[in-house]
This record gives structure tokens, C-alpha cells and sequence, in this order.
């Protein structure tokens, strides 16, 4: 694992080139969930870089992983801070031109509006359950969330991925529950995004409904949707070999 410095901030991140590269494939680069890290992300990423030909990159957020510490509390647009100003620092300091940003969650989130609010330059998005306004069932699984780790070893399990487990749980908690934050919306980004979208959500996803990846569709320039049965919040978990197909054929679509 390597540390790179953007802005004052050292970031983890690690770069796994595909089995089967493909001259002039983009860089994937994986934005993680509200929780997730470098390492929560497990084999997944290397398994879509092998599948696709693209080199997958992989970072955690301040805060979270091995990188430096955010800072705390968050505010309500921390998520615009990530996406207007970290990610498209990141990708110069990397070096990294034309990617496709592939996002969980949060991740998608800020994939959205990087893609929709800067002038960076992408092949790609793909937001996997990602989140345009909130809604109750969001707001409800987290205040679940909040209880569990309250009553459960979901800190212990949570622990051996962060440095600190509990800044990074409350400082993504705390803002959620934060009334302010039933207000937040990207939507205004969605019209701007030039490249295409693969949008994907479970049909079972407990943090969000369908709206989510519909109101992408119907703002968006260029969107495919993917909607996985028997699936929750996390589809490179439930159907990981829907993922990673459709994925790779989006990759196709991109370089044909």
C-alpha cells in the first residue's frame, strides 16, 4: 500500500494492473462507501480490472483506511468537497487522464459530482447504489446502523480496516442523522455529466429505492441502467458476477 499527498492530506491508495490489459483502456479508479476503504474493497477491484483490461486504482478518503484523519465533524456538503475538490486533485497527482470513476454508496455520489461539477475529463462513471437526495429508508437503516454498533461488535469488525474505526463511523453517521442533511441533493449535477453512466442498484437496497438510479436516467445525457434482483446495498457483494459483466461490457461500449 502507497500514501500520496493531495493537498495536505496523505492518501492510501494502491494500483493493480489488469491480467489482460488493453491498449488505451482507462484507469478505474473505486471510490468507496460511507464505511468502506482501500482494503474493505477486498479482490473485487483487481477482478474487474481483469475482466475489463483497465488498471484499477483504488483509495481511501481521509479518514478512513490508513489515510490521514479528516476532519470532524463533517458538513453537509462534505461529499461536494470530495468530488468538486480531493478527487480531481487525486487524479492529477496520479497522473490519471480520462478515467472511469466507479463509486459505491458515497462513492457514487461523488462520482456524480465530480463528473457533473468539474471540468475533469472521463471515459466514465459507474455509480453502484448511489444517492442523488435522501430519502426515509436511508436515513431509517442508518439510524440502524447507529444502534448496531451501539449493541453489536460492529466496531470490532469494522476496526481492523481503519485507523480510526470510531472517527470514521460517527463522522459518516452523525451527518447523516443531522437534520440539516435531509435537505441534501445532487441532483442539479446530473444534466452536466458528459460522459456515460452505468448505473447500478439492488432491488433489495436497504439505504435507498429505485428513485435513486431513476432520476439519473432522467437527467442524464447517456445512461444504462442495471437493476439486480436479490440483491442489497452492496452489489459487488450479492451479484458480483452481474457487476463485473456488466461493467466490462460498459468498458466495450467506452473503447468500440
Amino acid at each position: 500500500m502507497k500514501q500520496i499527498l493531495v493537498g495536505e492530506t496523505r492518501l492510501e491508495y494502491v494500483r493493480l494492473p489488469s491480467s489482460h490489459p488493453r491498449e488505451g483502456a482507462p484507469s478505474i479508479v473505486f471510490l468507496h462507501e460511507g464505511l468502506g476503504s482501500v482494503a474493505m474493497w477486498r479482490d473485487f477491484p483487481q477482478k474487474v480490472a481483469d475482466a475489463s483490461g483497465c488498471e484499477a486504482v483504488v483509495y481511501s478518503r481521509a479518514g478512513y483506511g490508513r489515510s490521514d484523519p479528516a476532519q470532524l465533524p463533517y458538513s453537509v456538503r462534505y461529499m461536494h468537497e470530495e468530488g468538486l475538490t480531493v478527487l480531481p486533485r487525486l487524479l492529477d497527482a496520479l497522473e490519471i487522464e480520462r478515467p472511469i470513476l466507479f463509486g459505491h454508496s458515497d462513492g457514487g455520489s461523488i462520482a456524480l459530482i465530480c463528473a457533473g461539477g468539474t471540468d475533469t475529463r472521463l471515459a466514465g462513471v459507474v455509480a453502484m447504489a448511489p444517492h442523488v437526495l435522501v430519502e426515509d429508508i436511508s436515513v431509517a437503516s442508518i439510524a440502524q446502523a447507529k444502534v448496531a454498533w451501539q449493541t453489536t461488535d460492529l466496531s470490532a469488525r469494522l476496526g481492523k480496516y481503519h485507523a480510526d474505526v470510531d472517527a470514521a463511523f460517527w463522522g459518516w453517521n452523525d451527518i447523516w442523522l443531522h437534520p440539516d442533511f435531509r435537505a441534501w441533493n445532487i441532483e442539479e449535477y446530473v444534466p452536466n455529466i458528459a460522459c456515460p453512466v452505468l448505473a447500478i442498484q439492488g432491488e433489495d437496497d436497504e439505504y435507498g429505492t429505485m428513485d435513486q438510479i431513476d432520476r439519473i436516467a432522467a437527467k442524464a445525457r447517456d445512461v444504462e441502467l442495471v437493476k439486480l434482483a436479490d440483491c442489497r446495498h452492496s452489489p459487488h457483494k450479492d451479484q458480483p458476477e452481474a457487476v463485473i459483466a456488466a461493467v466490462a461490457e460498459f468498458v466495450n461500449r467506452i473503447l468500440d
